[in-house]
């Protein structure tokens, strides 16, 4: 009898949602690769694992816990492509079950729960496929979202505590949106328990705090971050970059409309219902539904308005199967007479529109811009590591011959690896201190030219960069510098005075900084 009762429908669907959403993720994120985003975590878990410390040895602007996740990944599975990938699949295969007990917890049949999850795992994390602070910081969010959802509904203290642990794990993957959906959260919170004279829940969120600080505090001191580094790179140095882009940001219909249509369509039902509610129900604004409303309502603007102000690709269309399932439970609790067709409708819609978007991000690999790419140019990244077996390997940049990319990397890699001095090495490869086996000690997550990183030279923080630069040559007595095309040499001459180098060119794509003694590096060996 207990084998039959595991060996149920609900079970089925759970164990199916687990294995999809794994799979799914692990086989789209090795289509292809885009350098600067794909491996933005690769080196920094290895360098984790090594010993160096976010904020002091690596410029840190956001994704400090994704990295130690990421450290603990290879940790447990070994430093490879595989594990790299199975961090990200492993979130998506979580929030997708989450999605599932979300939907039929709030009454929606189990096929239909089963079959919105699905679609939203295709959407989620597969867009990127390996672990990005995006990503991860409005999914930690999400799961908070849930848990808030949940707190509600079943007045259970556990979910009063995971709240603000999900979100707190959501702003350490990265500052925003999370900022955003604390802020609304704890409105909505403040405003539903004081409707509802309730103050045991304030007790379980303050012990969710403590937790949260308890755990930060700890990976604080045992990882000897230094609190007043952390402060100026991930909390001060962040809002200078957002005021610009706050002050630049030009609205357009396409931008703020068009190009979300499908988002808001899904939950026109979800509003329309919920408005009707407002206006001729009685109290309905004290009303647990009306708060489900709201929170969903304003999560889902949260991560619209995020978009407006982000630099990458969209990836919030996994809001739509999840706009829809709403919807359906929306549409099912009206006195609209049952009939097989609405159900029918929502689930051609949701099941178009993913498939739209789905051929888009997942197919064509639109978020680490390959769209224009012919996969079956691609070769195995083992031609480069075997650490990066799995990984089929090509780029935008070399999509008319793959086999010279390759060639290039290999020449770099050798290079490096026959230089026996102490090197830092800045590159968008930031694979290359992992399958090397060598701290190359690159004082940044990755490097663009826009100040997105790392400070440009007359930011306010741009000495705070350079004393890092600074310490991690003079601490590890470096003697040259690799810098790697595309990444600009500005990367490091923008900081340092030319007298501290010679510069020479290795080959093309690759020129070395020797280091020597200057007014910048006083006190270094020669």
């Amino acid at each position: 009898m207990k084998v039959k009762n595991l060996i149920n429908k609900n079970n089925f669907y759970i164990v199916f949602i687990l294995i999809f959403s794994t799979i799914i993720n692990q086989y789209y994120a090795s289509l292809g690769a885009f350098p600067l985003d794909t491996f933005y975590h690769f080196d920094l878990g290895y360098r984790i694992l090594q010993g160096d410390v976010p904020f002091t040895d690596i410029w840190m602007v956001s994704g400090v816990f994704v990295n130690y996740i990421q450290a603990l990944f290879f940790f447990i599975f070994g430093t490879n492509w595989t594990s790299y990938v199975l961090h990200a699949s492993v979130i998506n295969s979580l929030i997708s079950l989450g999605t599932y007990f979300l939907l039929r917890d709030f009454g929606l049949k189990t096929i239909y729960c089963f079959f919105y999850s699905l679609l939203f795992s295709l959407l989620a994390y597969t867009s990127s496929g390996t672990p990005f602070v995006d990503h991860q910081s409005a999914f930690f969010c999400l799961l908070g979202i849930y848990s808030l959802l949940f707190a509600i509904k079943k007045e259970n203290p556990i979910f009063w505590i995971l709240i603000p642990i999900f979100l707190g794990f959501g702003f350490l993957s990265k500052q925003v949106p999370a900022f955003y959906i604390f802020v609304f959260s704890s409105i909505i919170i403040t405003i539903y328990l004081f409707n509802m004279k309730k103050i045991k829940p304030l007790r379980s969120i303050l012990f969710g705090i403590i937790i949260f600080i308890f755990f930060v505090f700890c990976v604080g001191f045992v990882g000897d971050i230094k609190f007043n580094n952390f402060i100026q790179q991930y909390i001060l140095y962040p809002q200078s970059i957002g005021n610009t882009r706050f002050s630049s940001f030009e609205p357009t219909f396409r931008g703020i409309v068009g190009h979300f249509k499908f988002i808001y369509i899904s939950m026109i039902p979800f509003v329309l219902i919920n408005l009707k509610k407002i206006i001729y129900e009685k109290k309905y604004l004290k009303k647990r539904d009306f708060f489900y409303f709201i929170i969903i309502f304003f999560f889902t603007l949260s991560l619209i308005f995020h978009q407006f102000f982000t630099k990458n690709q969209t990836f919030i269309f996994f809001l739509i199967p999840l706009l829809v399932g709403f919807s359906h439970i929306a549409i099912e609790s009206t006195k609209i007479r049952k009939t097989n067709l609405i159900p029918f409708l929502l689930v051609f819609y949701c099941a178009l529109v993913t498939t739209k978007y789905h051929l888009r991000l997942n197919e064509e690999r639109k978020f680490h811009e390959l769209n224009q790419v012919n996969f079956s140019k691609s070769i195995s990244a083992t031609k480069i590591d075997q650490r990066l077996k799995g990984l089929k390997w090509i780029t935008n940049e070399y999509k008319d011959n793959v086999q010279e990319e390759i060639d290039y990397i290999n020449k770099i890699k050798n290079q490096i690896k026959s230089d026996r001095r102490n090197k830092m090495v800045i590159t968008h490869y930031s694979f290359l201190s992992s399958i090397l086996k060598e701290n190359l000690f690159s004082p940044s997550m990755a490097y663009t030219s826009d100040g997105s990183i790392i400070p440009l030279k007359n930011n306010k923080y741009a000495q705070k960069y350079k004393n890092l630069v600074i310490n991690l040559i003079k601490k590890n007595n470096l003697d040259v510098i690799y810098i790697i095309y595309p990444v600009h040499k500005g990367s490091i001459t923008d900081y340092l005075d030319n007298n501290c180098f010679n510069e020479k060119l290795i080959f093309k794509g690759l020129v070395s900084y020797e280091i020597k003694r200057c007014k910048d590096l006083k006190g270094k060996n020669n």
